[in-house]
């Protein structure tokens, strides 16, 4: 196996869990971005016996040009600008406005999908690790990690199974610990890293999710 590859994102949780297994963690949980995010969170979770849950935060995408990322939001309505690439793009407020409140629509409906299955756990006092299957320009991340920094994290660690340097340099200065085993000087796609790269439905999302309730369940029935 290429060792700058993953088989897939079960794959790349697993790596990420065997070097997080040797890091000192205090009530760990694993906070994952739906919905490719999970699928890396559940293996991390899976292999340092920590909670998983989700953390939504969606990308606000760049008029007429979906793929580009002007920012981010997240479920608690914080949100991540770039305006540089705002500049660019030849996008104003109004846009961002209107993207905001789209994004925030979609964050509600999976709200509704994923949190009556997996409630929000609390993440006060607790090492929380952030996932997510990759890192482009890290907005979402970035979103997600205010969204954890105001519910009082004890401290924050982003872990990725790759991501691009640039990204990398932003995202180190918001939160406590970086873990990424892929930060490579060519950057096209997440997806150039994986051997299998398929879209994850909700359904996966929720399976996931209903999984981890169990663990979770049997953790807490095992004599201390």
């Amino acid at each position: 196996m290429n060792p700058d590859m993953y088989i897939d994102r079960a794959d790349a949780g697993r790596r990420l869990g065997a070097i997080l297994a040797g890091v000192a963690l205090r009530d760990p949980i694993v906070l994952a971005i739906p919905r490719g995010g999970v699928e890396v969170g559940a293996a991390i979770a899976a292999t340092i016996g920590a909670e998983l849950d989700i953390v939504l935060s969606r990308k606000l995408r760049a008029p007429c040009q979906p793929e580009l990322a002007l920012g981010a939001v997240a479920e608690g309505g914080e949100i991540h600008v770039d305006r540089a690439i705002v500049a660019a793009a030849g996008a104003d407020d109004a846009d961002l406005e209107r993207e905001r409140a789209f994004q925030l629509r979609e964050i509600e409906r999976r709200s509704r999908i994923f949190r009556a299955v997996r409630p929000r756990a609390p993440v006060s006092g607790r090492s929380v690790i952030l996932t997510d299957d990759g890192m482009a320009t890290g907005s979402t991340m970035i979103a997600a990690l205010r969204t954890v920094q105001a519910a009082g994290a004890l401290e924050r660690i982003v872990a990725v199974p790759v991501a691009a340097r640039a990204c990398l340099d932003a995202i180190r200065p918001l939160c406590d610990r970086v873990v990424c085993p892929l930060a490579p000087s060519s950057f096209m796609s997440i997806g150039q890293f994986y051997g299998h790269f398929d879209q994850v439905p909700d359904e996966r999302v929720l399976e996931h999710l209903r999984e981890a309730m169990r663990a979770t369940a049997t953790r807490a029935a095992r004599p201390s």
